[in-house]
């Protein structure tokens, strides 16, 4: 079978079997046909792929730059594809088994500190949009939520009276977040004041809404949430919110279980890097402020 049907065999099997996002897809089709093509320049086929191939494949990317998380991502999409193809009987052994991503490509979520998040969460915009993009970024400050979940929230997903969210997040999983009641404040006068004018007497599920009365983007939130940045004179991500959450919780003394289902981690592991990101900060303050510490 030639390599792209393979390919295209994989990406149907987590769609139909594994039920993945279709943003999830997406991010391995990428990853998968920039190997192949790799592996055809280097005439090698795939099912005699070996982890020499894999490792100078690997390198040649970071060769053309990219960064630590991006050769992760494609070190990922690798070691799911290979586990494909032998559950799929096309191969034997798997060139991909006990292979670790050097320490050295590794890096830490980056976070605000609190000083930055509050100045962030203080500014006030001239648009007439401001009232659903400090509601956006509130709520997925408090929840710690993916841009890709926040953009798909929709009106029954919010339970006011018990102050929580009911969140789909990757693979369509549900989980069911706290918020807080300040968030809910300003969620509630979105709804009030701005989301009618949206709407146009029209009708959407979603809670979020474009001027078209259309559910958000991730790409819209984005360009929105960078000029909040801009004016709070912060450099801000969606994601940078996102690790923001997990961080201060961890710094407050939350539990590493209870962040992982208010994360939507399936594996605590992926959790516990939040615990070296908040050691790292504590070692920066010791020795910044401790008399003996230099």
């Amino acid at each position: 079978m030639e390599q792209k049907e393979l390919l295209k065999k994989f990406l149907n099997f987590c769609l139909t079997e594994k039920a993945l996002s279709i943003n999830t897809i997406k991010s391995y089709e990428n990853d998968l046909r920039a190997f192949i093509n790799y592996l055809e320049e280097q005439k090698v086929n795939l099912l005699n792929c070996k982890k020499d191939d894999i490792m100078q494949y690997l390198l040649t990317l970071k060769e053309k730059g990219y960064s630590s998380a991006s050769i992760a991502r494609m070190l990922s999409s690798l070691k799911q594809f290979f586990r494909f193809l032998i559950f799929d009987s096309k191969i034997e052994h798997d060139p991909v088994e006990g292979f670790k991503t050097p320490k050295l490509w590794l890096r830490l979520p980056k976070a605000l500190d609190m000083e930055e998040m509050k100045k962030l969460l203080q500014i006030i915009l001239s648009s007439k949009y401001f009232q659903r993009d400090i509601a956006m970024l509130e709520l997925m400050y408090a929840c710690g939520l993916r841009v890709s979940e926040l953009v798909k929230i929709k009106l029954r997903d919010l339970n006011f009276e018990a102050g929580f969210i009911r969140v789909k997040g990757k693979g369509d999983k549900e989980r069911i977040v706290p918020v807080a009641q300040r968030t809910l404040e300003r969620i509630k006068k979105y709804l009030l004041e701005l989301r009618p004018k949206l709407l146009k007497k029209r009708a959407s599920d979603f809670l979020f809404l474009n001027n078209r009365g259309q559910a958000m983007t991730r790409q819209r939130f984005w360009q929105n949430l960078k000029a909040m940045g801009k004016l709070a004179g912060v450099n801000v991500t969606p994601h940078m919110i996102r690790h923001s959450f997990a961080t201060h919780l961890l710094e407050g003394g939350a539990d590493l279980r209870a962040l992982q289902k208010m994360l939507g981690h399936s594996d605590i592991s992926t959790t516990q890097i939040y615990t070296k990101v908040s050691m790292d900060r504590l070692r920066k303050e010791y020795l910044k402020h401790h008399p003996r510490a230099k």
